[in-house]
């Protein structure tokens, strides 16, 4: 199975109940974050005690749902004032292999101005 590329990525910072499944997590984007579930974004959510993660992203016809959970520590997520952050692929993956990005810093790039969402940016 493949995962399809999203347009953006989102970590929702405040815990959620991991008894919620697609159908949960779809009204957890749509009424909490405010955002469209179908737009390609992919959601990056944890529980309260941040041992697991709940991944959910749309892909033509039908939503994926991907678990992981540690056995053990606790994931890492970076500290913002907002209730999400945006992050691109890379700092996903290194985040979901437990590194703690916290001190990490990247070289100074060029990147065109994007237009401007509800979320920070990290990585």
């Amino acid at each position: 199975m493949l995962i399809p590329t999203p347009t953006r990525i989102l970590l929702c910072l405040k815990p959620v109940d991991f008894r919620k499944s697609i159908d949960g997590l779809v009204a957890v984007c749509e009424i909490q974050l405010e955002e469209n579930p179908l737009d390609g974004t992919l959601f990056v959510f944890t529980n309260k005690s941040r041992r697991a993660v709940k991944i959910l992203v749309w892909s033509y016809g039908g939503f994926i749902m991907l678990y992981k959970k540690l056995e053990q520590g606790r994931f890492r997520w970076p500290k913002s004032k907002e209730d999400r952050v945006r992050l691109t692929p890379a700092v996903l993956a290194g985040l979901m292999e437990g590194f703690d990005l916290s001190n990490a810093r990247r070289l100074k790039r060029w990147n065109p101005k994007e237009k401007s969402d509800n979320a920070s940016t990290i990585g």
